[in-house]
Order: structure tokens, then C-alpha cells, then sequence
């Protein structure tokens, strides 16, 4: 059982930047790393994805203002978040599988789950 925590949500203002982190219990080099989201009353939707290879995909309503990376800490990857909008407020997740390239947007595609952590962007 893979387990995954995320940290380093909170509140920040529209415009403004946030670092979240996802810490792996297994060798993110067995895994791909994706992020999603989640808006009150929405669907939880994909953000990003970290490939075994270290190829990166992104949404497109976040494409030039987040990076995925693997950070320096062992076994944790960060997602960058700049130039924030209203519409970034969600509860965000990170999630593993081995995934095929096709699917990487669908959440039933990734096996492990982290518990959350919230973003709210105010003005």
C-alpha cells in the first residue's frame, strides 16, 4: 500500500503563489505522480501529472502558471502554483499509478490517493 500526504496548502490572494508537496511512502520513480483538484460542487479535475520518465503534463487553465517537480526532499514531488485566480480554490490531491499517457486525466487511472489539502485564493 502506497501512501501519499500533501502539505503546504492555505490562504493566499489572487495573483499571489504557493508551493504544495507531496510525500511518497514508495519511490516516485515507480510511479507517476499526478495532481487534481477539487471546487466545491465540482468534479475533481486533473492538474498535472509527473511521468516516471520526468515527462510533465499539465490542464490547460493551468499550462505556464504551475510546475511539477521532484523536490530535493526524498520521495516528494512539489507543484508550484503562480499568478493564483479565484478559480484555483479547491481542495488538491496527488495520486499514483502507473498510468498509460492516454488516460492521465481520468482519477480512476491512479490507484493511490493522498487525504488533501485546501487552497482558497481571495481577493
Amino acid at each position: 500500500q502506497v501512501q501519499l500526504v500533501e502539505s503546504g496548502g492555505g490562504s493566499v490572494q489572487v495573483g499571489g503563489s504557493l508551493r504544495l508537496s507531496c510525500a511518497v511512502s514508495a519511490p516516485i520513480s515507480s510511479y507517476d505522480i499526478g495532481w487534481f483538484r477539487q471546487a466545491p460542487g465540482k468534479e475533481r479535475e486533473f492538474v498535472g501529472v509527473l511521468r516516471r520518465n520526468n515527462a510533465k503534463y499539465y490542464a490547460d487553465s493551468v499550462k505556464g502558471r504551475f510546475t511539477i517537480s521532484r523536490s530535493s526532499t526524498k520521495d516528494t514531488v512539489d507543484l508550484q502554483m503562480n499568478s493564483l485566480t479565484f478559480e484555483d480554490t479547491g481542495l488538491y490531491y496527488c495520486a499514483a499509478g502507473t498510468i498509460m499517457l492516454s488516460t492521465r486525466e481520468r482519477t480512476e487511472t491512479y490507484r493511490y490517493w493522498g487525504q488533501g489539502t485546501q487552497v482558497t485564493v481571495s481577493s
